[in-house]
């Protein structure tokens, strides 16, 4: 067997799957080599599987290694003018939180030679915000290019975490096919359901990538397995389902065509790519169009529209129109032009179409929207995103300390920053509340929603948030709520008590399964939304910090009926004042205390959890009596380690009567002064 050893090695290309003559003996191949799914595509043809046989949707063909390469023929008509760039191709990566897709792309990067031998490259390069860095994850979709036999790839790399698959939505709009990188032990989790679900809806090419291959408890047979199975059960056509399988280790910058013999570098997979990822097919002498799917602004550019041209070419300094929809057109012109090459944008004085550029000079562009002929151009179909499913209030800050360490207080303020984060956040809508001085932001998800907070508060911002809120519907005078599937990977040791609290949240067990060699087993549930809020601390307390839970949206079903999230009160500050050893020391026999002696406290405050159902006021002010009698020798005061909340925990933990305080260099919990007024 032909191996691709180096960056331009030459792989067979071998016989498709529809082929009446294919066989392991005729191929002269092992069986793992083109995947365990490959083989059960073939029998699942053989026995004339009911699942396939049904699938008549019509879409492009999808041509890959597996499948003889035929030219491309143009049909009669108006198609006759759609003609193919062969030095282009248009790919985004997607993948399950943590299944090391940034890691990947870091690799392809630099054996693309993107950077100085002699450069300084920090991990995860992809990750640019502060922000991602710091949590590890991806936020924001981002955009490089790299050259592989004189083809240009566009990579489009994608987050992981369900709460920004609006993110994901939007790029699809550019490419023409997808790398699905799946974990070599976990295989598919839920957040790969989602976006391939997305891919496979607008017809794109899969190559799936079993990443992480040397991890020793590796189990790749069956990932690509379940992999297959999940294409199935999302209703792939046979050509998607006969997928191109590659065997990678990403932080290692390694990939094969088979697990136990990985090629030196990642050649198989640029290859792959190639091979496997249909050219963009475009309109060259038709009228400009261009969907803008993502803005950046500059301090010196302004904003920034990114996009994938469809059709015509653009040039700068052009004149052109701006459209959301037939009857919603502006003008404006193109001041500068630029297209990614290597791991930064490079100015361009024409683009062709089936490339992705960024375009300036436009100030008011808006994602969704066309930039098309001057003439004329007509718009491309707006991006459809999923509707968001979790709200939360936000207000001015009303606190005693308010204005001590924010530099945006105001109601205005506010408004403004919320709105301004719509004209690139899509999954995000905002809608002004009963007040004048309250909005309610909605998203996918907390993390969705927290990560705005998060941002908004390093960026100067005071302001409070209410607890997060599940967003019903009523269909036909039903009432509905959203369900998720919230999947655990968990020791088996403490599978008990992590069962019994999904239980406790109406949670419906879907499937077990234990998880490779290293004693976890992987739960599925199908539970409310509802359910899910607050559960992750109560999660890592039953399972002494071990569980991992990921979950994704599902659909609206029937109200599932109360649910008790949380069993204990609040110990609440009884005045104004600093905190003192000798108050914490008789307060903490009530409960757990979040604060240190010599804090700052007001009236309302949450100081503590109370150890039972309820809440219960406090001095935590308190100071010791100052009289001339004293005994010989004075009393120790031993203190118990106070929480330390995150901004997450403290969204998690709050109920409908209270609120957070956020401000740049603080988190505070308090009582809602409205809700207690009312009472």
């Amino acid at each position: 067997m032909e191996m691709a050893m180096g960056l331009g090695g030459a792989i067979k290309p071998y016989r498709s799957a529809s082929s009446s003559m294919i066989n392991s003996a005729t191929i002269g191949w092992p069986k793992e080599t083109l995947g365990g799914g490959f083989y059960r595509l073939v029998e699942a043809r053989k026995c004339g599987c009911a699942v396939l046989r049904s699938r008549a949707i019509s879409r492009k063909a999808i041509r890959c290694s597996v499948s003889p390469a035929t030219e491309n023929t143009a049909s009669v008509g108006k198609k006759s003018q759609l003609v193919t760039r062969r030095d282009v191709r248009n790919i985004a990566i997607v993948a399950h939180v943590d299944h090391g897709k940034t890691t990947l792309v870091d690799s392809m990067l630099r054996q693309a030679k993107v950077f100085r031998d002699n450069q300084l490259v920090q991990e995860r390069v992809m990750d640019s915000n502060d922000l991602e860095r710091e949590r590890g994850i991806t936020i924001l979709s981002k955009n490089t290019s790299i050259s592989y036999k004189n083809t240009k790839i566009n990579i489009i790399d994608t987050p992981g975490h369900s709460d920004f698959g609006g993110e994901v939505e939007r790029v699809l709009n550019m490419v023409e096919g997808v790398l699905l990188v799946v974990d070599s032990v976990e295989g598919p989790m839920p957040q790969t359901r989602f976006v391939l679900k997305k891919a496979l809806e607008f017809g794109h090419a899969v190559v799936v990538v079993v990443n992480k291959i040397d991890r020793p408890s590796a189990r790749p047979e069956f990932v690509v397995n379940s992999t297959f199975e999940l294409f199935i059960e999302l209703n792939a056509t046979d050509e998607q389902c006969d997928f191109q399988v590659i065997y990678a280790s990403g932080i290692k910058g390694k990939a094969g065509l088979s697990p136990d013999n990985l090629a030196d570098d990642l050649g198989p997979l640029f290859e792959a790519i190639i091979r496997c990822i249909p050219e963009p097919s475009i309109e060259k002498d038709g009228a400009l169009q261009m969907l803008v799917t993502n803005t950046e602004y500059d301090g010196h550019k302004g904003r920034i529209a990114i996009g994938r041209l469809h059709a015509g070419v653009l040039q700068r300094g052009m004149d052109v129109k701006i459209c959301t929809t037939e009857d919603e057109c502006r003008t404006g012109k193109v001041s500068e032009l630029f297209v990614y090459e290597n791991f930064s944008r490079v100015p361009a004085e024409t683009v062709e179409a089936g490339d992705i550029c960024a375009v300036c000079g436009i100030s008011d562009i808006m994602i969704g929207e066309t930039i098309a002929d001057k003439l004329i151009g007509k718009p491309l179909p707006a991006i459809k995103i999923e509707e968001p499913t979790v709200k939360m209030a936000f207000s001015i800050n009303t606190s005693p300390f308010v204005g001590r360490e924010g530099k945006y207080v105001t109601s205005r303020n506010l408004r403004d920053r919320l709105y301004r984060e719509l004209e690139r956040n899509l999954a995000m809508k905002v809608e002004d509340g009963e007040t004048a001085d309250t909005f309610i932001v909605s998203g996918r998800g907390t993390l969705h929603i927290t990560i705005l907070i998060e941002n908004m508060r390093r960026e100067g911002y005071e302001f409070m948030v209410g607890p997060p809120k599940v967003i019903n519907k009523y269909v036909n005078d039903q009432l509905l709520e959203p369900f998720e599937i919230a999947t655990v990977e968990v020791p088996e040791e403490y599978m008990g008590p992590v069962v019994e609290l999904l239980g406790k949240r109406r949670g419906q067990m879907c499937d077990m399964q234990g998880m490779g060699s290293e004693g976890t087993s992987l739960i599925k549930y199908k539970m409310p939304t509802r359910g899910l809020l607050g559960l992750r601390n109560s999660l890592l307390t039953a399972s002494r910090g071990t569980a991992i839970l990921n979950t994704v949206f599902d659909c609206y079903g029937p109200w599932a009926g109360d649910i008790s999230t949380r069993d204990q009160g609040s110990l609440v500050a009884f005045e104004d004042g600093t905190t003192t050893s000798y108050a914490l020391f008789s307060a903490q026999e009530r409960g757990q205390m979040f604060i240190t002696p010599g804090s700052e406290v007001y009236k309302g405050q949450i100081v503590g959890i109370h150890q039972r159902p309820g809440d219960l006021s406090l001095n935590v002010c308190k100071k010791k009596a100052a009289t001339n009698v004293r005994s010989n020798k004075e009393q120790t005061v031993v203190l118990d380690t106070a929480l330390t909340y995150s901004l997450d925990d403290c969204i998690e933990y709050i109920q409908e009567d209270e609120l957070v305080e956020v401000t740049p260099s603080s988190v505070r919990m308090c009582k809602n002064p409205k809700i207690l007024k009312k009472k």
